[in-house]
This record gives C-alpha cells, structure tokens and sequence, in this order.
C-alpha cells in the first residue's frame, strides 16, 4: 500500500513539473513572438525548381460557401493572408481594410486558421460576423481552412512547398503572415506576421 501510494505521488509530482514547464514554454514562446515575426523572403532570380502550377489554378471558396475561381485574379497582385479572430495581430484586419480601400486594383484574399493558439475557433459564419462588426471588413474573406502541417490544404501546400510553387518552403510562422502573388500567378514573396502594408518591405515589395 506504501508503495503504491510512493509511485502515485512520483506521478503526481512529475506531472505537475511537466505541466509547469510546457506553461514557462508558452510563456517564453509568446515573449518572443514580437521579435521573430519580421521575417521577408523573396523569390531568387534564378530558381533551382521549375514551379507544378501557378495560383490562377486553383478555385476556393469564400466564407459564405460560393466557389471562387483564381484565374479571375489573372493581371493583378494578390495579398494571401492567414487570419484569426482572437489574436495580438488581429487589429491587423483594419491596417488591411484601409489598404484595401485605398488599393481596389491589388487583390487581398483572406484565409481564417486556427492552428496558432487556437486563437480562431469559430465558425465560418462567426467569423464573417467578427471581421464586419468590429473592423467593417470588406476585403474578400475564404472559408476557414488549415494552414500549417501535414492536414494543411492545397492552396497552403503549394505556397509553402518548394515542389509546388518553385522557391518557397516557408509556412505560416503565426496569424497574419503574408504571400504576395504577382500578375502572372507566380508566388514573389512571404512577409512574417510583424509586417503591415505600410511597412517599406512590404511596400518596396509591390513596387517591383
């Protein structure tokens, strides 16, 4: 009986020390979060990879359920963004909607993910209802999809798998990050979660 009670209390104690040390390891993860969230990458000149097929390929749907079809994007510049409702960077959607309004000839296409945090739980129709009340989105919002990991969908595997779209290998760091597409469907950069549309990275970026 002793025994048992020593191994229960073992258990019990580990567990405990375990929970503590995954609790500091989130808490350290988002104490670094501000300073690893400025990452730009942009395509090379010259590409080892030939790309499989370019973003005017793909047709998705929006967050009220209607099929988009890409090639309708052929000629203009599209923001890819991961979006969430309930985190740090969510203020982001009204930098966006300002953009947005200010540049109707760049398309900005909005993808809702729950993989960072959870910090996106709810549903589609949830969503569409956050983003119009709290920041009057009016930018194009898809349907909640997965954007990280070996579940992630096939728009996100082809902008984060070499293979697929020529260069890139980069995922999604955190909400918010960004994939800009030229006028050719051909993916020309990723900025990090930290970079808004009036950082000049971004800004040099489009220019180009």
């Amino acid at each position: 009986m002793k025994r048992k009670y020593i191994i229960f209390l073992t258990f019990l104690i580990l567990t405990i020390m375990l929970a503590s040390f995954m609790k500091i390891g989130s808490i350290l993860t988002a104490l670094a979060l501000p300073f690893t969230q400025n990452t730009v990458l942009t395509r090379p000149n010259q590409m080892e990879t030939t790309a499989e097929k370019n973003f005017h390929q793909f047709k998705m749907k929006t967050i009220d359920g209607k099929v988009i079809d890409f090639s309708q994007f052929k000629g203009k510049k599209i923001v890819v963004l991961n979006t969430a409702s309930k985190c740090g960077y969510t203020p982001q959607y009204a930098d966006w909607e300002k953009f947005h309004q200010a540049n109707k000839d760049i398309v900005i296409l909005g993808f809702p993910a729950n993989e960072f945090g959870g910090q996106e739980p709810g549903t589609n129709a949830e969503i569409a209802t956050f983003c119009q009340k709290n920041y009057g989105v009016s930018f194009q919002m898809m349907e909640k999809v997965v954007v990280k990991g070996g579940e992630k969908c096939e728009l996100y595997k082809w902008l984060s798998e070499k293979n697929q779209n020529g260069w890139n290998e980069k995922e999604p760091s955190w909400n918010f990050c960004k994939y800009v597409i030229n006028e050719k469907g051909e993916l020309v950069n990723f900025f990090a979660s930290g970079i808004k549309p009036t950082s000049p990275e971004f800004i040099a970026a489009l220019n180009k």
